[in-house]
């Protein structure tokens, strides 16, 4: 048996899309949901075998929207030292995008349209790790080469755990 711990939308003190009051709502939501994915996982890092982050669907009146979900195994969580302090790290998940190191998918100014300064999770996930990774050594030629290599492998690293 495996139970889902609802992490929420977006981390808990941030400003996230409104199903029924923000345009272009299903799009937003599935990207801070994918951006939250990888915002705890830089955070906790990737889960363990035993639990997995997933899209949550939550059905309202005005429509669907979605959160990410912390799924553990009851039977692993009882067994695995790991899979029980991952559980118990992350099941609050997080209070603010910093938190990860990350900067908010979308930017909500009162009265104006929401903000979407990257839209792809790859450039959002790149964008935390530049963010976060300021001290590279220059290569050879006076490039951040250790910066680029660090990106790729994270971002390789993201590709390959379970999509939402």
């Amino acid at each position: 048996m495996s139970d889902i711990i609802d992490l929420g939308g977006a981390p808990a003190n941030e400003d996230c899309a409104q199903l029924g009051h923000t345009p272009d709502f299903e799009r937003l939501n599935r990207l801070e949901v994918a951006a939250y994915r990888a915002a705890i996982i830089a955070r906790f890092g990737p889960p363990p075998d035993g639990c997995t982050l997933v899209s949550v669907t939550n059905r309202h009146d005005f429509g669907v929207y979605y959160s990410l979900g912390l799924k553990g195994d009851a039977a692993a969580y009882r067994r695995s030292p790991t899979v029980s302090a991952y559980t118990e790290a992350a099941q609050d998940g997080l209070e603010s995008w910093v938190e990860a190191g990350f900067a908010p998918p979308v930017r909500y100014e009162d009265g104006a349209a929401p903000t979407v300064d990257r839209d792809r999770i790859d450039d959002i996930v790149t964008g935390a790790l530049l963010a976060t990774r300021a001290s590279c050594a220059p290569g050879s030629s006076g490039s951040a080469i250790s910066c680029t290599s660090k990106a790729s492998t994270a971002r390789s690293r993201y590709r390959a755990s379970p999509r939402l």
